[in-house]
């Protein structure tokens, strides 16, 4: 990346432009993990946005819902909002393996107290595990919750089949398993990218 002399800097002390600086800063949030960001669903080859961490969800004040919600994807689980939530594929057990710019982009389901249910998600399959940072996380069948950034209305499956931070996201069955397509009998394509 090229730099430059700041007039009235001492000799060999360089300073950068500000937009140099700006993508300099984007390189370095992106992280260098070599991983594809190829998808393997029919959303488009891409990663999610960076963006500032002040947007990561802020530590609840009270317990968090999941409900159901029904859409092309056929009954998938929902926060309380309506907004979908996601299961990480890197993530192998209950802890999370998704912080920093992965957080952002994908919020963790967090929870103040025990979480709740309603709809048709089941409330013995709900769970919780320790983030650092003191906060608690909603789990499912033993799988940690996220909401995805790109999602902007209730029922979005924006983040269903995008491969992201190492790993696939998808959307969650009420049984606590991933969907990975469209039901048979959906005119609607399984997925979509942002």
């Amino acid at each position: 990346m090229d730099s430059f002399p700041h007039p009235g800097s001492r000799p060999g002390v360089h300073w950068m432009a500000p937009a140099a600086l700006a993508a300099a800063a984007a390189l370095t949030a992106c992280g260098s993990s070599g991983t594809s960001s190829t998808s393997t669903s029919s959303a488009p080859a891409t990663s999610a946005p960076a963006t500032s961490a002040s947007t990561a969800t802020a530590a609840p004040t009270v317990p968090a819902t999941v409900s159901t919600t029904t859409g092309p994807l056929g009954t998938y689980l929902t926060g309380g909002n309506g907004r979908t939530l996601y299961l990480f594929g890197r993530d192998t057990g209950t802890t999370s393996t998704c912080a920093g710019t992965c957080a952002v982009n994908w919020p963790p389901l967090l929870t103040k107290g025990a979480p709740k249910t309603a709809g048709q998600a089941q409330p013995a399959k709900l769970g919780t595990t320790a983030r650092s940072g003191g906060t608690t996380q909603v789990t499912y069948a033993g799988h940690p919750l996220y909401l995805f950034i790109g999602d902007t209305a209730p029922g979005q499956t924006k983040g269903q089949g995008v491969n992201a931070f190492g790993a696939v996201w998808y959307v969650v069955s009420p049984a606590g398993d991933k969907i990975q397509s469209a039901p048979a009998s959906s005119s609607a394509p399984g997925g979509g990218g942002y």
